[in-house]
């Protein structure tokens, strides 16, 4: 009797015990958490706050006002870099959706050759992108003879974003049973229509996902712009330069960053919401 009474009291400090390290383990994952949000939406916050301070370039929030805002709205020298970035961002967008696409549904198939394939596909992403930057312009203007302008900044901006959309299909392209397809086809249906009603309606959040990361990524980008854009000047080369002049538009570009940042944080979610949905009725 003495000996169960030892052994459930071992027991009991052993699980106390247990309990104690799952609940210091969990108040540290959720500290580093917490420290981990305010690192990535800490300095949004601050950019928000700045964007409605009397002076912003003092660093320090408040007293608060709206007068950037309407300041920006009366000075529309943004509008045409605006619409420059989402025509880029528009082709990036189709370019990735039908390439990685097209590349995404075949490596799963193809043995070793395709995880080389991919390898080779990945490795644009290790290279820092000033570096690549150089490199393309030199290929761009001494090897194919193409003039900078929007198709080489349309052509650096997809060799960015490809990587990103590719793996995006591959996520849902690896998982997909290709017996449907053999089954299709033993109902008679040709190989588009297998494509576009068995294949393509569940590699959709895949594609859906391509295209968003191509047009964000291309939206956002800068390091290879400088040296791509020619003549062209995209939203993120407008505000890089009229932040580095130290222009009277400085603060205005306050506000305009809050106005971007809080569109793509929006078109995030609605992305988001709408792959989760495709993914239940799938």
């Amino acid at each position: 009797m003495t000996a169960i009474v030892r052994n459930q009291a071992t027991i009991e400090r052993v699980v106390r015990r247990e309990r104690n390290l799952f609940r210091v383990a969990t108040a540290v994952a959720v500290g580093f958490g917490a420290i981990g949000i305010g690192l990535i939406y800490g300095p949004i916050a601050w950019l928000a706050l700045m964007s409605i301070s009397v002076r912003p370039l003092t660093g320090k929030p408040g007293p608060f006002t709206l007068d950037w805002y309407q300041k920006l709205f009366g000075d529309l020298r943004w509008l045409d870099p605006l619409g420059t970035s989402l025509g880029v961002a528009t082709i990036v967008c189709v370019l990735c959706m039908i390439t990685a696409t097209a590349v995404g549904r075949t490596l799963p198939h193809i043995g070793r050759s395709g995880a080389w394939l991919l390898l080779i596909f990945l490795i644009v992403l290790f290279v820092p992108g000033v570096m690549l930057g150089v490199d393309f312009i030199m290929y761009y203007r001494l090897f194919l003879g193409i003039r900078t302008g929007l198709w080489s900044l349309v052509l650096g901006n997809f060799v960015w974003a490809f990587p990103f959309a590719l793996l995006s299909v591959l996520v849902v392209s690896t998982r997909f049973d290709i017996r449907l397809l053999e089954v299709a086809a033993d109902l008679g249906a040709s190989k588009w229509r297998r494509f576009r009603d068995v294949e393509m309606p569940l590699l959709m959040p895949g594609i859906m996902s391509a295209g968003f990361f191509g047009f964000l990524l291309s939206f956002n980008e800068l390091p290879r712009s400088i040296y791509l854009r020619g003549g062209i000047t995209t939203l993120p080369l407008f505000q890089w330069a009229e932040a580095s002049s130290h222009s009277t538009m400085v603060p205005l570009i306050y506000a305009l960053s809050t106005l971007i940042t809080l569109a793509s944080l929006a078109l995030t979610v609605f992305a988001l919401r709408l792959l989760f949905r495709r993914e239940k009725q799938a």
